[in-house]
């Protein structure tokens, strides 16, 4: 598993699918992780290491806004079937009918991209979200978008009585562990950082800030839908949690029931396929090998978490894909995330087949 993994980052680096790149594993009751190439292209770059820090982009929907909202309800401050309005002042177009589930399926048919708002100023663009017009009832059509993601964090926040950094820090992250995970890296060594895409509209290349257009235009408030900065060691914590059903480091994060619908498809909108926070049994990215209950998520910046439960194993890739530009579309960055997908999966068939 090593070998082809190792063999598939270095192809990748070849393709200029990135500069460099780290990859974390977890498989049968094992972690490894690996480093390879440099933080960009230019020749005196620095070399990835294993610890290396990632903007993890849209991985923040799931780690740590779902994870955070999933917490409450299995604290019971929250309840699949409560009612956005409940909590947050949303105005838009069937407002007395969305619920957390929908927030947590994707399941609101927004109909816009925020980053094409990306010139307006945070409160104005916080409007535009709570204000809203959706183009169908909730429920009915899945549309993954930011804005669903931004007002679950909202719900968050307001459950919580924190900002969502905060509470992230304070439920998550401190009793995982993850010291060098958070949302201002900008607050720590930039140096560990790695660049993402050089962006015409700030006029330079994206280090140590959030390269989401909305996420940025909303700074310094922190939203649900990007602006994660983490490392593979740090994400092999929540992995590692989640295969061993919510138990890490001898406590209880959540509830063995509440794991099992992360990947267990709740989505109400026919059709479609999605776990509670997670995207599920999706062929693009997480592999050939993939079971009927794999689930994960991706970052637009080249990274993706992909788990299967039932092998107990899971893949991290965290890269800069978008450096220095973005590409025309996933095709690419996907191979490299479903063929790491196929490496350890198929790994662990194997295994088992052969004991």
């Amino acid at each position: 598993m090593k070998e082809n993994i190792t063999a598939l980052c270095q192809e990748a680096i070849k393709r200029s699918v990135f500069p460099g790149c780290v990859v974390g594993v977890v498989a049968d009751g094992l972690q490894w992780r690996g480093a390879f190439g440099k933080y960009t292209y230019a020749s005196d770059a620095p070399p990835v290491r294993e610890d290396s820090i990632y903007d993890v982009a849209s991985i923040t929907k799931a780690v740590p806004v779902a994870l955070l909202a999933l917490q409450l309800i299995d604290q019971g401050k929250l309840h699949y079937d409560d009612r956005l309005t409940a909590t947050v002042p949303f105005t838009g177009t069937w407002s007395e009918d969305i619920t957390l589930l929908h927030l947590l399926t994707h399941t609101l048919d927004f109909g816009f991209r925020l980053s094409a708002f990306r010139e307006l100023e945070g409160n104005a663009l916080l409007e535009k979200i709570l204000s809203a017009p959706l183009r169908s009832p909730p429920g009915t059509v899945f549309s993954y978008a930011n804005a669903t993601s931004i007002l679950l964090g909202m719900v968050v926040e307001r459950i919580t009585g924190k900002p969502l950094d905060a509470a992230a820090d304070e439920l998550l992250f401190g009793p995982l562990g993850m010291s060098r995970t958070g949302f201002f890296p900008e607050r720590g060594n930039a140096d560990d950082v790695v660049p993402t895409e050089f962006d015409p509209g700030r006029g330079r290349l994206v280090h140590a800030e959030v390269h989401d257009e909305s996420a940025f235009a909303l700074r310094p408030k922190v939203v649900g839908s990007a602006g994660l900065f983490s490392t593979v060691p740090d994400l092999l914590k929540v992995m590692r949690m989640l295969v061993d059903e919510g138990v890490y480091g001898g406590s209880r994060f959540f509830s063995t029931g509440t794991v099992a619908l992360m990947h267990t498809n709740l989505s109400p909108a026919p059709g479609s396929c999605a776990g509670a926070g997670w995207e599920l049994a999706q062929p693009a990215f997480m592999g050939s090998g993939r079971g009927g209950q794999t689930f994960g998520k991706t970052g637009f910046t080249g990274c993706s978490m992909v788990i299967d439960p039932v092998a107990r194993a899971g893949v991290i890739l965290l890269s800069n894909h978008v450096h220095p530009k973005r590409h025309p579309d996933r095709s690419i960055i996907n191979e490299v995330r479903s063929g790491l997908a196929d490496c350890v999966f198929s790994a662990i068939k194997a295994s088992h087949s052969n004991g």
